[in-house]
C-alpha cells in the first residue's frame, strides 16, 4: 500500500542530508508513515526517528492519512528533545510533510527541512528500515481488532524497539542508550 502522495501543489524541499555525516542525536530526524491493518481497514503510524541513535523520538497512530497524526508525532518529538538547535527534519515528499501547517511548525522551531528527491525511497532508508523492523520483529504486520488494539501494540513495540532491541550499527547498544549518552 502506498502512503505517499507527492503530486501536490506544496513546495518540495531539496535533500540536504545526502553527503552529511551524522555525528550526534537531534542532528537529523527521519520521518515516514506506514500503514497498520485492522479488521475494518487501515490506520497509519507516523514515525520520527533520530538518525544518529536510531531512537523513535515521536510517533502517532491515526485512523486516517490526514495531517493531524504527523503533526502530533512531530510535536511529541520536539517536546521530548532537550535541544533541537541545528536540527534537520528529513522526509519523503508526501503531502503531509510538504503542507503549510507542517512546514510552518518546522520553520517556527528553526528546524531545517530536507526531502527525498522524487521516487527515491533509498534517500529515506532509515525511516523505511524502522518501519520494517517494527513490522517484522515486533509484529505490527498483523491484522488488529481495532485502532485501540493497534495503538496498544504499537506503543509496546516502540518501547521495546527503543529500550530493549540491540543494534549492530550501535555497537550492540539500544537506541535509548545511545540517545541518552550523547544527547
Amino acid at each position: 500500500m502506498k502512503t505517499t502522495n507527492s503530486h501536490h501543489r506544496f513546495y518540495k524541499y531539496n535533500n540536504s542530508i545526502k553527503a552529511l555525516e551524522i555525528t550526534r542525536p537531534n542532528q537529523v530526524w527521519a520521518s515516514d508513515i506506514t500503514y497498520i491493518r485492522t479488521v475494518k481497514g487501515f490506520c497509519y503510524l507516523a514515525l520520527i526517528t533520530d538518525m544518529y541513535s536510531r531512537k523513535i523520538v515521536g510517533y502517532d497512530l491515526s485512523d486516517s492519512l490526514e495531517l493531524k497524526g504527523c503533526v502530533r508525532a512531530l510535536n511529541k518529538a520536539i517536546y521530548q528533545a532537550k535541544s533541537i538547535e541545528g536540527l534537520i527534519h528529513h522526509s519523503d515528499r508526501g503531502i503531509q510533510y510538504c503542507s503549510n501547517v507542517y512546514t510552518n511548525i518546522l520553520k517556527r522551531k528553526k528546524i531545517d527541512i530536507s526531502m527525498t528527491e522524487e521516487n527515491h525511497c533509498y534517500e529515506n532508508a532509515m525511516a523505511e528500515r524502522v518501519n520494517g523492523i517494527l513490522k517484522d520483529e515486533f509484529f505490527l504486520d498483523q491484522t488488529f481488532a481495532n485502532v485501540e488494539h493497534a495503538k496498544a501494540v504499537a506503543k509496546n513495540a516502540i518501547n521495546l524497539y527503543n529500550e530493549i532491541r540491540l543494534h549492530l550499527s550501535l555497537d550492540f547498544k539500544t537506541p535509548n542508550m545511545v540517545y541518552k549518552l550523547t544527547a
